[in-house]
């Protein structure tokens, strides 16, 4: 499994031919909760039905929707936001808005518990996190899907181009870095908990983060992974990291400074290769004044 970028195609491992996994494969269906039957990941009427991709030989996920499994990260959700006993639903996709009434985005998944009569009583957001791919995806997933029995035999070896590998700084400064600052100073500022879904192995690229205690916490980090049992991988919650607002911000948004030195070295490099190698052409600065 190791030289196989693919781990799960239509929410089965690709090795898994079983007739219920043949049938979702056929049918491009999703088993995981998506908005509707089938897979609509990139496009609607020709989905890239990849869940997640190996990487160090453990599964990553890279589709959003894979984190709904069995719902289990709402009912973790609802026991850091209301506490037991509470009744509460979720509401995905949920429009949030500043003061001017211009769009922050769409809140992933909103909790809300009610009361007898149908009152809301208490809210919490959920924004869930996958990673980014770079390399190229879609065409070993049509490789797969034009002949799942003899995916084993491809050497990936010889076609690395193809290999998707995760990209988890591009997750974190394109995507989560935009969300806590955008959506998430609104709901600080509401004194609303968030919840923050992602896999552990993202996480773990994050810089270490000051942890509080649950009851001090404004975000609870819930870390999944993927466990293989039998013939499916299964999600389960690997870990909570219980963090305020701002210092969690503060950590993942501001860069460590590197050493002067360093630096200095590389436009030394740099000058030496320019100086050693001329360009042919001239540049407005080797241009003379008249």
């Amino acid at each position: 499994m190791s030289n196989n970028p693919l781990a799960e195609v239509f929410g089965f491992p690709t090795n898994n031919f079983s007739e219920q996994a043949e049938r979702y494969r056929y049918s491009r269906l999703c088993p995981h909760n998506n908005k509707v039957p089938n897979c609509t990941k990139d496009k609607a009427n020709d989905p890239l039905g990849v869940c997640s991709i190996y990487h160090k030989q453990a599964p990553v996920i890279t589709c959003p929707t894979r984190f709904r499994q069995d719902w289990i990260i709402a009912e973790n959700a609802a026991a850091f936001f209301f506490g037991e006993n509470a009744k509460w639903t979720s509401l995905t996709e949920v429009r949030l808005k500043d003061a001017s009434g211009q769009s922050a985005g769409n809140i992933d998944m909103v909790l809300v518990s009610y009361d007898d009569r149908g009152k809301v009583l208490d809210f919490g957001a959920v924004e869930v996190q996958a990673v980014y791919i770079s390399g190229n995806v879609r065409k070993p997933f049509e490789m797969y899907m034009s002949d799942p029995n003899g995916w084993d035999s491809v050497d990936w070896s010889k076609i690395a181009d193809y290999y998707p590998t995760p990209d988890y700084l591009s997750s974190s400064r394109k995507r989560l870095v935009p969300q806590l600052l955008y959506k998430g100073k609104i709901l600080r500022d509401w004194g609303k908990k968030q919840v923050i879904v992602a896999q552990k192995s993202f996480f773990d690229t994050l810089p270490v983060l000051p942890q509080v205690e649950p009851d001090q916490a404004e975000i609870a980090w819930n870390l999944y992974d993927l466990e293989q049992q039998g013939d499916r991988f299964n999600l389960v919650l690997s870990d909570t990291i219980y963090t305020e607002y701002w210092a969690a911000i503060n950590k993942i948004s501001t860069p460590e400074t590197g050493r002067l030195e360093d630096f200095l070295e590389v436009l030394q490099q740099k000058l030496d290769n320019k100086l050693d190698n001329p360009p042919d052409t001239q540049t407005i600065s080797d241009i003379p004044f008249q």
